[in-house]
């Protein structure tokens, strides 16, 4: 009986070393990505349109077991153009492992979106990361036998590293190493569709790359003028010259200046959009939140925009700004701004502030916060710690929790006790739409100054214009025209002043 169990014991371990074994073939090895739907839910409403940009987007794809590769290539020079394979890595301290493993998911999603196929994870425990390999050298070398073991080309750190660490790094696994920031900026670039978002994100990559420029070989040989011979001999190649890198250095910036003009000469146009909306005093109101957590779909449920929808992350760069009427006939305007991630690299706050004026400059924020996602609460801290560097702490914030369907009433009360004043919708259903839309009405700015006037019948474009951009209170047709009582702006009501009443 005894061996029996043993014979039981052997193979089940056995099984479990074969299971691992075999070659992983789905992307996602730590489950659903956290920061991406399930496919099955993550469907579009009617709300969204036709989506032909999406369909653009999506118009090439691989198609999986097609493959015809040459098993041995020793007689011919081949070249193989495939899907990124890759393994994440990434370092916590004590008492962080959760905070960590949830990162290392959403790495997982931001390596998805750029189009690589994730093939495992692995998290180290210690105080801080390593200065010279990030992670210890015990671990660098398990970590090269994994990626040895799965076949990845690519190591992704869930950090941001110096180039120091990432080049020993890189000598120690024998594969290329990158970080955290170059996958968001990779996926910048990939969706970057508007003049102004290609310079940000240009200008973003070069402000990361100039201080990790590495060269070799002739890279770091003097340049020299003149007919100048192999040896270097004769005038004009003495003294100290300028290496290959130092002017690889100097064109950068030279780029960087350029593209931080372009970027000032958008501005005015910008500008005088917005100085236009303020003249008539139309109220903006910014939809701010986490990367894919359904602020396009929002926007489309709300004005019927159709601007994109993806369940990807940083699917929508430039803001989109929607015109809006509410049920008293008031017109305001409805803003789509860039999605936030944890640890948004600095160089990309930077280059899109002009971008993220919309949320400064706006008069009501609505913050959209995915109901589904397993960590809301640090949702919410990321995006509010940005809208603080941005200067928009003291705008008044919504908070909305989308994709409400895919949660049951349990989940909905621990969202109550993050933000008690919530408002729960989904944009896929259309559940709290409408509600959410009276909400943001009634929390419109009041125009500032109070008149009552007799306008004449044949100044139809005042009465016009309280309609639109004023709050009209009461109305009433007399003998010599109509009687109007409304809250109104400065400039109308030095229009209306000629015909006030008592």
């Amino acid at each position: 009986m005894t061996n029996t169990n043993d014979d039981n014991i052997t193979q089940d371990a056995l099984d479990r070393v074969l299971a691992n074994a075999e070659p992983r073939t789905q992307p996602r090895v730590f489950g659903a990505a956290q920061a991406l739907q399930d496919a099955a839910s993550a469907g579009h409403s009617h709300a969204d349109g036709e989506q032909w940009e999406l369909e653009d987007r999506h118009a090439l794809r691989r198609v999986a077991g097609l493959s015809t590769e040459l098993q041995d290539v020793t007689e011919v020079e081949y070249r193989q153009l495939r899907l990124e394979n890759v393994v994440l890595v990434g370092v916590y301290p004590q008492g962080a492992q959760e905070d960590a493993e949830n990162s290392l998911r959403e790495l997982a999603a931001l390596a998805e979106t750029a189009g690589a196929v994730v093939l495992d994870g692995l998290l180290q425990r210690r105080p801080h990361p390593d200065p010279a390999t990030y992670l210890g050298r015990g671990k660098a070398q398990e970590l090269k036998d994994i990626v040895a073991a799965v076949g990845a080309d690519t190591v992704i750190a869930d950090a941001e590293l110096a180039s120091s660490q990432r080049r020993a790094l890189e000598d120690v696994v024998k594969v290329k190493v990158i970080d955290r920031t170059t996958v968001i900026l990779d996926i910048f670039s990939q969706h970057a569709k508007s003049r102004e978002g290609k310079a940000q994100v240009e200008l973003a990559q070069l402000e990361y790359l100039l201080p990790r420029l590495r060269g070799w070989g002739e890279s770091m040989s003097r340049q020299a003028g003149g007919q100048v011979g192999a040896g270097g001999a004769g005038m004009g190649s003495r003294g100290p010259g300028e290496t290959k890198i130092e002017l690889d250095r100097r064109r950068i910036r030279t780029r960087m200046a350029q593209l931080r003009k372009q970027i000032r000469d958008f501005a005015p146009a910008r500008d005088a959009k917005r100085a236009e909306r303020k003249r008539n005093t139309i109220p903006s109101v910014a939809i701010a939140g986490y990367t894919n957590a359904g602020k396009s779909s929002l926007l489309n449920a709300l004005t019927s925009a159709g601007v994109l929808v993806e369940n990807a992350l940083f699917a929508t760069l430039d803001a989109t700004v929607r015109r809006a009427e509410s049920a008293d006939g008031r017109v305001y305007t409805l803003a789509d701004t860039v999605g936030f991630v944890r640890n948004l690299p600095h160089q990309l706050v930077e280059a899109f502030r002009s971008t993220l004026e919309e949320v400064g400059q706006a008069d009501l924020l609505v913050h959209v916060v995915d109901g589904s996602h397993p960590d809301p609460s640090a949702q919410l801290q990321t995006v509010r710690d940005v809208i603080g560097d941005v200067g928009g702490r003291d705008i008044p914030e919504m908070v909305v929790f989308n994709k409400v369907d895919l949660i049951d009433e349990d989940e909905r009360l621990v969202l109550r006790g993050l933000a008690p004043d919530a408002h729960f919708v989904s944009s896929r259903t259309g559940e709290g739409i409408a509600e959410l839309r009276a909400e943001i009405e009634r929390r419109l700015p009041m125009p500032a100054i109070e008149v009552r006037a007799l306008v004449p019948y044949d100044r139809g474009d005042l009465i016009s214009a309280v309609h639109e951009s004023g709050v009209l209170v009461s109305s009433e047709h007399e003998e010599n025209g109509t009687a109007v009582h409304a809250h109104v702006s400065e400039r109308l009501a030095a229009e209306l002043a000629p015909f006030a009443i008592g």
